[in-house]
């Protein structure tokens, strides 16, 4: 099967394609590698992603896009000092401290837990931070 070896990417809909390049510029201090009609094509370390021009819109109610990060308070601070605002949970089983929250039970390969924080890009997509812990 051809798909062991395929590479992913991910599709993020955007309403505003301008609106939307800007934002993952001054947030995120990412820039389009390539550009089409109603598409912009990004690439993150070994990974890459894409918005799409969409009437639709995401729910937003889950997380569609994560980055791997090894400082995860770093890139919190960070990404807050240029205007991401971070979403703040408190309920049982997910609760967030200065925007990030311990979630147990990762991947083995990976380790025993990870911190995660998450927010919203300018077309309301949930995309998240993860830090693992050994």
């Amino acid at each position: 099967m051809a798909l062991i070896t395929a590479r992913v990417a991910t599709r993020l809909p955007a309403q505003d394609m301008d609106r939307a390049r800007r934002w993952y510029s001054d947030n995120l201090g990412l820039d389009p590698v390539e550009e089409r009609d109603g598409g912009l094509r990004y690439v993150v370390g070994e990974g890459e992603f894409s918005l799409f021009l969409s009437s639709g819109a995401s729910a937003g109610e889950f997380t569609q896009l994560a980055f791997t990060v090894l400082d995860i308070a770093a890139e919190v601070a960070e990404l807050t000092q240029r205007g991401v605002v971070f979403e703040e949970y408190n309920e049982p089983g997910l609760a967030t401290t200065h925007s990030v929250a311990r979630v147990e039970g990762n991947y083995p390969s990976k380790g025993r837990a990870e911190l995660a924080s998450w927010f919203r890009d300018s077309e309301g997509n949930l995309l998240g931070l993860g830090q693992s812990i050994p």
